[in-house]
């Protein structure tokens, strides 16, 4: 568990499970440390348990499982992919990477997800893609979303980098779309320092995407004896993790249920003990449908304006909190208006949670007291 006597609640801390140098050390001693060993097998059994993925091929990151969606989609320059303006930059860069132009919509005041009622107007002809991002691991409106994109006949790919374990209407995040990615970047919930995974729902692409991360190359059949050499088949990359990080990501994974559980206990701290503040001092909340369950990816609070968010982390930095913004509008961005184009209507909401939002420390080793203190902390600021 963190220290609370430390000076500083950090924002994030990872969390050890109790296999993981013992798991290490087992794939170092394996003499066989490079992609798809043992422990790549084992976490992405558990990856496909957790998520209901019809495959799912771990990758170095989830910005290369985006790329590797893009590539699967046959791309070309000049196509269009709607997404998200309120979203991380690898989003819109895996497909701008393949000459296509991200459209950015604007998001929803209360979930902060991809504006499904902005959807239809930012389709054109050259739209062949929606990109969803479930913000906070809260789902979007995947019926919706799903029904306009039967009807223009387009492509959905599940940004669900907050997402895992989170569900919409009883269903896991990451098994809507065609594709869907995963990120085990340190700050996520399950995490190997960096890595991430594709999943792969869409059958007709699965042998496709095996030889695009394997460098253009049919190597997955050689190593299963379906062919008696491996060649160039198609364009990919070197998509494939060390066997020693999956060692250290099936630890995490196997430690999934203590890892949420503790997770939501912070979370729902926050949520409670705030409410009165965040009421009294205008201050928004995190909104979750109850038509979906979240995986306490992370807990945020809006602030009224810039002024009060800048304030607020100072105050809580004061008080050793160290809190953080978010998003920056990628819409509005330098690379965003070079290679893209914004939807009709624009993004004003995008930019008022961008100046807003600030995230508070969670993390699964924070004890209750070092809960305490945050909430203490925040509940010493006063919008005057």
């Amino acid at each position: 568990m963190y220290a609370t006597d430390l000076r500083t609640v950090p924002f994030n801390r990872t969390y050890i499970a109790n296999n993981e140098l013992d798991y290490l050390t087992e794939a170092v001693r394996g003499h066989s440390t490079c992609g798809d060993g043992p422990f790549t097998r084992r976490a992405t059994v558990l990856v496909e348990q957790i998520t209901s993925a019809g495959q799912a091929l771990l990758t170095t990151s989830c910005t290369h499982a985006l790329e590797m969606s893009a590539i699967l989609l046959d791309l070309r320059p000049g196509d269009e992919v709607i997404m998200p303006s309120f979203t991380f930059m690898s989003t819109a860069n895996a497909f701008a990477l393949r000459g296509a132009v991200p459209v950015f919509v604007d998001c929803r005041p209360d979930t902060l997800n991809l504006d499904e009622r902005r959807l239809e107007a930012a389709i054109t002809e050259r739209t062949r893609a929606v990109v969803v991002v479930h913000y906070a691991g809260v789902a979007c409106a995947m019926d919706e979303i799903g029904e306009l994109a039967r009807r223009y006949g387009l492509a959905v790919i599940e940004d669900n980098a907050h997402g895992l374990g989170g569900h919409y209407r009883g269903r896991p995040l990451g098994s809507f779309g065609c594709l869907a990615t995963q990120s085990f970047h340190e700050t996520k919930n399950i995490q190997c320092g960096e890595a991430g995974a594709l999943l792969v729902n869409d059958t007709a692409m699965t042998e496709r995407a095996e030889i695009v991360r394997e460098k253009g190359t049919d190597r997955s059949r050689f190593y299963r004896g379906q062919v008696d050499k491996y060649r160039w088949i198609d364009i990919g990359s070197s998509y494939l993790p060390s066997d020693v990080l999956a060692a250290q990501l099936t630890a995490q994974l196997e430690a999934f249920d203590t890892i949420q559980a503790r997770r939501h206990e912070v979370w729902d701290r926050y949520h409670e003990e705030l409410a009165d503040w965040a009421a009294d001092n205008g201050a928004g909340q995190p909104t979750v449908p109850d038509d979906r369950a979240h995986p306490a990816h992370l807990y945020y609070l809006l602030m009224p304006d810039l002024d009060h968010r800048q304030a607020f982390i100072a105050h809580l930095a004061e008080r050793g909190v160290q809190a953080v913004f978010h998003y920056q509008p990628l819409h509005s961005s330098p690379a965003g208006i070079r290679y893209g184009r914004t939807a009709p209507g624009g993004c004003p909401v995008t930019e008022q949670v961008a100046d807003r939002l600030v995230r508070l420390p969670l993390f699964a080793g924070l004890d209750e007291p070092g809960v305490t203190r945050v909430i203490d902390a925040v509940r010493a600021y006063e919008v005057s």
